[in-house]
């Protein structure tokens, strides 16, 4: 894989069903946009409450979109390792470049079990695929640690990437020391990115990117500056990003009747609430996600605002491509009342 920027393509819906035609607007507008690649069904993508067939049907129309265009990575991670495998059979035959395995969620299999038990059967099973561990504990509870990847490495030479989303910088150094200068390493932070490719300790070759289903011209750009040494223009562009970057999170706080509470509006709600507000497909979550409150959502479209006072130009292709008026969504209240929870607590 080369460096640059892969997106984690959001997957629309519309009352509940895949959008299929809106997808294909979405993986045009980010070949169109110069993406690196489009990473199908990862977590962005909701892949936990698509059935099978959906999933795989995402899988093949994400591929062909792709072909010859830009690099497809295909989400077939589990928590059970023989669906991985057939998720991974299907996702070979519809002829995708390389396939993003999860780390096993909910079970906990050890390090140890993950590398022996779930990736090591998939990467000696499919030897022609690129085979990227995902490595993401704040969503799984589970972790296969730098050693772990470095022995991978070494018996299943397949597997010569992994998408790091621990936010631990240490993690990360390991894992170049052990695994060496010619593995790869995507960030699986929007804005950890340039952080971790400017040190040479970790050496990351880019991202694979939430925000830049939004913006995959600018967010490509990033990537290209920083791989050029152009470190000013880098940051500027960073700093530019940085509202955009923020929308894999949300966290408000909520009044009950017995006080207030956290409440965490996780990925990928904010940024297919950003995207409904932009006119892009999108459409809601499927549940348990839902919809955001009040002030998550005031939040969200702060960001948008920012965005367009201070950088206008990163939206540009958007209100080009989808052809939608950014400025008067962003001032439309009936839209915003129909993205939240009306009452919460």
């Amino acid at each position: 894989m080369k460096k640059g920027c892969y997106t984690a393509l959001v997957t629309p819906f519309k009352n509940d069903l895949v959008d299929y035609e809106g997808l294909e607007n979405l993986c045009r507008f980010q070949i169109e946009n110069n993406i690196t690649g489009i990473l199908a069904v990862g977590t962005t993508g909701e892949s936990p409450t698509l059935a099978w067939d959906e999933h795989n049907s995402l899988i093949e129309i994400i591929s062909k979109q792709t072909k010859n265009k830009c690099f497809c990575i295909a989400g077939t991670g589990s928590n059970n390792t023989n669906e991985a495998l057939s998720a991974t059979r299907h996702a070979v035959e519809a002829g995708v470049d390389a396939v993003l395995l999860v780390d096993p969620y909910y079970n906990g299999p050890s390090s140890l079990e993950i590398r022996k038990e779930y990736v090591t059967p998939v990467a000696r099973t499919f030897p022609e695929i690129m085979v990227i561990p995902y490595i993401i504990p704040g969503r799984t509870g589970a972790q296969m640690l730098p050693e772990d990847i470095a022995l991978l490495n070494r018996e299943c030479p397949n597997v010569s990437a992994v998408k790091e989303a621990t936010g631990n910088l240490e993690n990360m150094k390991r894992t170049r020391e052990v695994c060496g200068p010619d593995f790869t390493i995507f960030s699986g932070d929007d804005a950890l990115v340039v952080t971790m490719m400017t040190d040479p300790a970790i050496a990351a070759s880019g991202v694979i990117s939430v925000a830049s289903n939004i913006v995959p011209g600018p967010a490509s750009r990033l990537i290209e500056l920083v791989a050029e040494g152009k470190l000013d223009e880098a940051d500027a562009l960073h700093t530019a990003l940085m509202p955009l970057f923020k929308l894999t999170s949300v966290v408000t706080m909520e009044e009950t009747p017995f006080g207030e509470v956290k409440c965490v509006a996780r990925n990928p709600l904010a940024i297919k609430t950003a995207m409904q507000i932009l006119g892009m497909p999108s459409g809601g979550c499927r549940r348990p996600l839902g919809k955001m409150t009040r002030k998550g959502l005031s939040v969200v479209v702060g960001y948008l605002r920012d965005v367009m006072k201070t950088n206008p130009e990163l939206l540009a292709p958007v209100e080009s491509f989808f052809e939608v008026d950014i400025n008067a969504r962003l001032n439309d209240e009936a839209l915003f009342e129909s993205l939240i929870y009306t009452e919460t607590y």
